[in-house]
Order: structure tokens, then sequence, then C-alpha cells
């Protein structure tokens, strides 16, 4: 079973609706001590010096390496270096699978496919070593690159991974398939040992912990992927005490992606994170917003335009993008802020669009 699918049957319990947008701008002010602190600090065996504790494992594995056979020496190298990265010893910086610059495309592996629903599932490719990390940085993209058979020209489509960057060996995508979309389509039809050329990373909006006050997150379909790469940043980060909201627009509650995680980081920090659902088809039982993002929804709920140090992020398909934002010209240049956030007092400084 994937980490995935673990993920989502650990998290069941969405947060209440109703609750949520009855609260507006309303955030807990009180300190809370249910916040985690680093996974390696929970990893670390308790009452136990981290350094010792590796250092004796390293002991171990020097004392007996020559005597062991090489497939359990290698296995014993593992375990120490997996000991180290638990307890959060440097063992200096991690190599890069993607590079940017003059690296051009790499080949990746796909080694799994899980599907999430009826027209999206999560792609995860091999990284050329199981100790390299992707490379990645936030907030960044990949591109991918396949020719179609007979066709003179590759199709090149942009994506957001949603697996961590410092997660080893792999990287995951997390494709919605379109009818008519070759990239799209052509991940759906691909199988587990079938290779991809992926180029990376591509820079969107660097971020550093407390870069903003509050952001507000504004994603429609897959749209959710670079505002969920923000977010894993921010939360990863004991540092970082950005206040974070999301609304999130989807055509009905099977297509809100990524929605087991979401809840656990509003179920986590609750002071920090808000999330606000938009479902265009709502079931009778649907307590969330239904219909479309509209401007009421986004001026009780997103960080006011007046407050300083306040940034608003925006990604989905045309049409949201248009009525929320407008769209992008290209990679390097905004465009003109108008629609939505314009009316309600929006600088071009104050959004940015993925």
């Amino acid at each position: 079973m994937s980490l995935f699918v673990s993920s989502r049957s650990a998290f069941r319990t969405a947060a209440p609706f109703k609750r949520q947008f009855q609260a507006g701008r309303r955030y807990a002010t009180e300190p809370t001590t249910s916040e985690p602190t680093t996974p390696a600090a929970a990893a670390a065996p308790k009452g136990t010096n981290p350094l010792l504790y590796i250092a004796g494992l390293a002991g171990v594995l020097g004392a007996g390496y020559y005597l062991l056979p090489t497939s359990a020496a290698k296995q014993a190298e593992v375990k120490v270096k997996e000991a180290a990265k638990k307890v959060g010893v440097p063992s200096g910086p991690p190599k890069k699978a993607l590079t940017g610059g003059d690296q051009g495309f790499v080949s990746l592996k796909l080694e799994e496919v899980e599907n999430i629903n009826h027209n999206t599932k999560r792609f995860r490719f091999k990284l050329p070593e199981d100790d390299m990390v992707s490379g990645l940085v936030t907030a960044s993209a990949v591109l991918t690159k396949f020719t179609p058979t007979g066709a003179e020209k590759p199709v090149v489509r942009p994506y957001t991974p949603i697996s961590d960057e410092e997660a080893t060996g792999y990287m995951d995508l997390l494709v919605k398939k379109y009818p008519d979309g070759p990239m799209s389509t052509h991940f759906h039809d691909m199988v587990p040992g079938q290779r991809l050329d992926i180029k990376g990373p591509l820079p969107k909006y660097p971020w550093t912990a407390n870069k903003h006050e509050h952001i507000g997150l504004v994603a429609g379909g897959t749209g959710i992927t670079p505002m969920f790469q923000l977010c894993r940043a921010i939360f990863n980060n004991p540092e970082d005490k950005t206040k974070v909201t999301l609304v999130f627009g989807n055509v009905s509650e099977e297509d809100i992606l990524l929605k087991q995680e979401l809840a656990k980081l509003e179920n986590t920090y609750p002071q920090r994170f808000r999330a606000f659902y938009v479902l265009d088809k709502a079931p009778k039982e649907w307590s969330g917003n239904k219909g479309f993002i509209t401007k009421d929804l986004l001026k009780t709920v997103l960080p006011e335009p007046k407050t300083e140090n306040i940034k608003v992020f925006v990604c989905g398909p045309p049409g949201l993008m248009n009525a929320v934002s407008g769209n992008k010209k290209s990679p390097r240049d905004q465009g003109e802020l108008v629609g939505i956030l314009k009316e309600l007092g929006y600088t071009p400084d104050q959004v940015y669009k993925f």
C-alpha cells in the first residue's frame, strides 16, 4: 500500500465547513502546544544523544564491514544513513536529480501509479539514485516532454510535484486527464516501467520563512498543487509562523484533490490554516459554499488588501483565472491584474499568478 493511500485512510475527518465560513477572518490567538516540532526531533530515540546513537551504529558498521557479505554491508550502510536522517544528523547536502541550467531533460522511470478519482492519478517517478532528492525548491515546477507517434514536435507541459522536496529516491506528480490534453492523456496511458523526460527546476515564487505575515491561496482543480507546495514548506518549518487561508473551487466533492492532506493541516494548525471549499455541483448534504468562487467570499475570508505584508496566490483553469485575477501573459510576465481581486483593492504587487 502506498504512503498516499495510507495518509488518505488516516485522515477521514474533514474540518466543519459551516464553522469555517461563519468565522470569517477570525483566528484563535492563544498559543498552542500541539504544533509538532521537526519530523527529525519526533523520530529521535528518546533519552539518547543523537550523535552517540549514530556513532554507535557507524562503529558497528565499521568494525564488521569487511567481515560482512557485500549485500549485508550495503544494507548496514543504508541503515546508518537512515538513522542519521531520522535524528537530524547532517550528512552533507543531498545530491539533486534535477539541477536546471544546461542539464536538459532527464529520463525518469515511472515506478508507481495510483488512481485518485475518476480523472486524476498520482505518478511516482524513480530518481536516478536512491539517496537523491528531486532538486526542486519552493516554489518551483518541472517540465515534462514526450513526442507523439508521427509528430514532428514534442509536447511539453509544466507540473508542480506534490512530493516533499526533501524526499529521497522519488518524485510524485498529480495529473488530471483532459479529453483534449495530449500530455495528460499520455500520462494516463503510462504504466510502471515506462520512462518520461523531465526537466527542472523551473523557479516560480521564491519562498523564505515568514516572508509574508498572511497569505491567501485561491485555487481550482489541479491548481492546488503549487498551493500545496507552499503549505508544505510553511508547515514543515517550525520557524515559519505564516497564516494561510485557502479558497479551493471544484466541480464536485470527488474532485477535491489532496483533501485529506489539507484536512490534516487544518486539524494540526487551527490557528494558522483555514480552508474554504466551493463546489459547482454540490450534494444536498454539502455544508460548504456552492456555485463559483465569489467576490463576497473572497472579501470575507482573504487577508485584507490594506493589511501590511500579505500576498494572494492564484492558480486554476482559465475561467477561474479570468474571473479572479486575470491570466498571466507568460512564465515571466504576470500580466495585468483584473477581476475580483482588483475590484477588492489588491495591487499587482500583492498578487502572484502561478
